[in-house]
């Protein structure tokens, strides 16, 4: 029995679709197809059922050889990380997708110190929308996300980091921009420069608009905290963005940030992590480092 014949099952219990399976073993449909008749004969048992409106759904019997499975090929993993450090320095990759907002603000100088600390283990870090970091996540293409308002999921691990909080930006013109504090009602019918309807810190500022009964005159959406500040710079609109993401533009005078008076608006960043995977040597430590050093801490 291969191990190529494991994964492959594995991955089609988790895409549901011969197809998804075949496109992440780099295989043909039917090549799948034979490895998981190989398992059925090898077994004694129907592993799988194959149509209906959900898709590829594992038997009794095909659930339990998926956990058995999964469990071998993470120790097959941990074995070859451990094999790939001879002589002590920890070795290996760890992939990391994460929100523009936490990536491109908070995570660069914990990532310097981990590679520091490492300096044989590669970082690779992409930059997506919260949804998309999560379906890489349960999709196995990513060692780690780490996002704002992680969702628990049956099938993922999360692991809380930090609380930020929302601040109202506006350009120095603005005619709030000497105000040092602002209700939220105060918005009511300004331009406003929102974050995507996919983003989660979006949801959060919606409902906030709304238990305050205030409606403001959505002029343009981003799923890029870049874009978003370069327009309230630009004078398009007002924004609610984190405080840690315009420390750099408030010093240098191109924003001017007010906080609520009313409402202190947060939003919760934290790990996801794929549960029944063990995490590699290096990936463990990269949690850990940031849960020390970028956590709120006790």
């Amino acid at each position: 029995m291969q191990l190529e014949s494991l994964k492959a099952f594995c991955d089609l219990c988790e895409t549901k679709s011969f197809t998804r399976a075949a496109e992440r073993n780099f295989v043909s449909q039917s090549a799948v197809s034979q490895k998981v008749k190989a398992l059925e004969e090898r077994f004694g048992q129907k592993l799988v059922e194959r149509g209906g409106g959900h898709g590829v759904e594992p038997t009794e019997a095909g659930r339990l050889v998926y956990a058995e499975s999964m469990a071998i090929l993470e120790r097959l993993r941990m074995l070859e990380d451990r094999l790939r450090k001879p002589g002590g320095g920890m070795r290996g990759t760890v992939r990391v997708a994460t929100v523009y907002s936490v990536g491109l603000h908070a995570l660069p100088p914990h990532v310097k110190e981990f590679l520091r600390r490492h300096p044989q283990v590669a970082i690779q870090v992409e930059y997506s929308r919260t949804d998309r970091v999560v379906e890489a996540c349960l999709a196995g293409t990513i060692d780690l996300g780490i996002v704002a308002f992680p969702a628990h999921r049956q099938k993922l691990e999360v692991i809380p980091l930090r609380t930020e909080e929302l601040v109202l930006v506006v350009s120095p013109e603005h005619r709030l921009a000497k105000r040092h504090s602002v209700p939220l009602r105060s918005l009511a019918g300004e331009a406003f420069v929102a974050f995507d309807r996919a983003v989660p810190t979006r949801r959060a500022i919606d409902r906030a608009l709304r238990r305050h009964q205030t409606s403001v005159d959505i002029v343009t959406e981003f799923d890029n905290i870049e874009t978003i500040k370069r327009s309230v710079e630009a004078g398009l609109g007002v924004s609610i963005v984190p405080e840690n993401t315009v420390r750099n533009e408030v010093r240098a005078g191109t924003l001017v940030q007010l906080r609520l008076s009313d409402e202190k608006l947060t939003r919760p960043v934290g790990i996801v992590h794929r549960k029944r995977r063990a995490l590699s040597e290096p990936a463990r430590a990269f949690v850990d480092l940031l849960v020390s050093s970028m956590g709120d801490g006790p």
